[in-house]
């Protein structure tokens, strides 16, 4: 089977809607014909430096045309696109690269210096470099750099670089190449490790379309104006949840998805009123922040129909505030990493009720089970879900450990363990309830507590660290620290810890709070007992709030 299994839906959008806007990115619009066009030179390009089917190309960018070119590029030369976030530090780059094995990397021009600084730990041979503003019009990159508007980074010249612009001067003839759905791989994906290292997640061609094939024919059936929609996308398209909605609402649909580099609320707000927007995908913090903006009420947000929660709890009150400032509700969007999108709320059946996570994809076979036996819980009681379907990969990369912790069997299949309590309603529809004490969730973005502890642990003089989350209405949970340093520790601080953490975590990860203790509660086999730490911590909030309101 060809590369064109991926590009199916794509390409068909693609015949049938030449002309429409596929991309609307910092006010310039890129049609489908432009895109497919940039699309199959670029791949042509990568083709001609040496890169071939199975070769991991790492995304290391923002929210950006050159992102989409990049993915949708390798996809078609049956490379494997590892898609990492922007933000990270030379130190997480480094591993997930070696980890992943890649040989090639696309970056922006201001994160070129971390990719330089590991460049000879690595088996990188090909660096591609772009500046965010590469792709759109010339009128627009002379004003930007008159007015200082978009950052640049040094980039030094070396036989491995290349510029973006480079590549994409390759003929539109990609290499045409037989792909396997189910035994090739289509992306890697990295989340947070219980050992301390992040995790890399593997999907294959299959599994990846079958929950985008999911959304788009049954989610949005009836709802959706094929060819004639518009969806912005805010989320960062590194993560699985913003991607999946990307390809199944907007470029498998020949609609128009209005592309934000950086989450800036008025940016948004004025767009979705100039593009009269009415789909939109955001975590809490994104729709708290919008209803906490002094200007919000200037913008006609009129058009917005159709608006997804995921990442993270909503909580009611920013429901209830949506839904009086908008006039629409906000559904629930529920997945992971391992297992792709699992849940959606049902957009027939009135506003979803409160920490209801909808129903699961014809695809996703769900269970709610026991975490110590793995057997089922009687319906409508609180046990772990757990996931499957017939085609998505259920193992780590290199990491038979953490695979066999994270994956169980039952009857035949292997599901995937969640992590996440929750109950099954009357109607089907899955109800949240909480998350084990090992994940926190800071602004939708999914923390390991063990990298953070790991990371921690590598200070000389912390013997111990338990890594929680603090309950915080804005952004989800705060990043807290209780370490114990050595005895002979002097002079070593909160301060200097932190700094420590951020020269090598990314920004959402670096704990905001560290305390220090004498010993960290254990169990009699010497497993840290995070849940009594971060239950400590709500009960010192809730004593705070009833002081404060007394």
């Amino acid at each position: 089977m060809e590369s064109e299994f991926t590009f199916t839906r794509f390409d068909q959008a693609c015949e049938r809607f030449p002309n429409n806007t596929a991309i609307v990115f910092l006010g310039d619009k890129f049609s489908f014909k432009k895109l497919r066009n940039m699309v199959h030179r670029f791949a042509a390009g990568l083709a001609q430096m040496g890169v071939k089917k199975g070769d991991r190309v790492v995304i290391y960018l923002s929210n950006c045309v050159q992102l989409v070119v990049t993915f949708l590029a390798t996809q078609k030369i049956g490379a494997v696109a590892v898609l990492v976030s922007p933000i990270y530090t030379s130190h997480e780059l480094e591993y997930m690269i070696n980890d992943s094995g890649a040989t090639t990397v696309v970056c922006h021009d201001t994160n070129f210096g971390y990719v330089r600084e590991i460049l000879p730990n690595t088996g990188l041979k090909n660096v591609i470099v772009s500046n965010l503003l590469d792709l759109v019009s010339w009128p627009k990159r002379l004003v930007a750099t008159l007015l200082d508007k978009v950052p640049h980074g040094k980039v030094r010249k070396g036989v491995e670089t290349h510029s973006f612009a480079s590549v994409l001067k390759a003929p539109a003839i990609p290499p045409k190449v037989d792909i396997d759905p189910i035994a090739d791989l289509s992306y890697i994906l990295y989340t947070g490790g219980t050992t301390g290292f992040p995790k890399g997640v593997p999907g294959n061609h299959w599994g990846h379309t079958s929950y985008v094939n999911d959304i788009t024919d049954h989610v949005f059936a009836g709802h959706v104006k094929t060819g004639g929609d518009a969806y912005i996308a805010v989320n960062p398209l590194f993560h699985i949840m913003a991607l999946g909605l990307f390809m199944g609402l907007g470029l498998n649909l020949g609609n128009t998805t209005v592309l934000m580099p950086v989450p800036q609320v008025d940016a948004i707000l004025m767009a979705i009123q100039r593009y009269q927007v009415r789909w939109m995908l955001g975590v809490p913090a994104l729709y708290r922040m919008i209803l906490e903006n002094d200007r919000q009420e200037m913008y006609d947000l009129g058009s917005l129909k159709y608006c997804y929660c995921g990442g993270d709890v909503l909580p009611r009150e920013v429901l209830q505030r949506w839904k009086d400032r908008v006039g629409a509700p906000i559904y629930q969007v529920y997945g992971s990493t391992e297992a792709g999108h699992v849940t959606y709320s049902r957009l027939d059946a009135g506003d979803p009720p409160p920490m209801s996570i909808g129903v699961p994809l014809p695809s996703r076979r769900t269970r709610i089970v026991d975490p110590d036996t793995m057997e089922p819980v009687p319906h409508g009681e609180v046990g772990e879900l757990i996931v499957t379907s017939a085609h998505s990969i259920k193992e780590y990369l290199n990491k038979p450990e953490e695979s066999e912790l994270s994956f169980v069997s039952l009857e035949g299949e292997k599901y995937y363990r969640t992590s996440d309590y929750v109950r099954e309603g009357d109607d089907g529809q899955i109800f949240y309830v909480e998350r084990s004490a090992d994940i926190l969730k800071h602004k939708g973005y999914r923390v390991s507590a063990s990298e953070v502890e790991a990371v921690l642990q590598d200070h000389p003089v912390v013997v111990g660290a338990c890594v929680v989350g603090v309950p915080d209405p804005k952004v989800g949970e705060r990043v807290k620290a209780i370490v114990v340093l050595k005895d002979d520790a002097k002079g070593v601080g909160a301060t200097e810890l932190i700094k420590f953490c951020s020269e090598r975590l990314a920004k959402y990860k670096v704990p905001a709070y560290i305390e220090f203790r004498d010993m960290l509660p254990k169990s009699k086999v010497g497993k840290l007992l995070r849940r009594e730490i971060r239950d400590e911590e709500r009960r010192r909030l809730e004593k705070e709030k009833k002081s404060r309101s007394a």
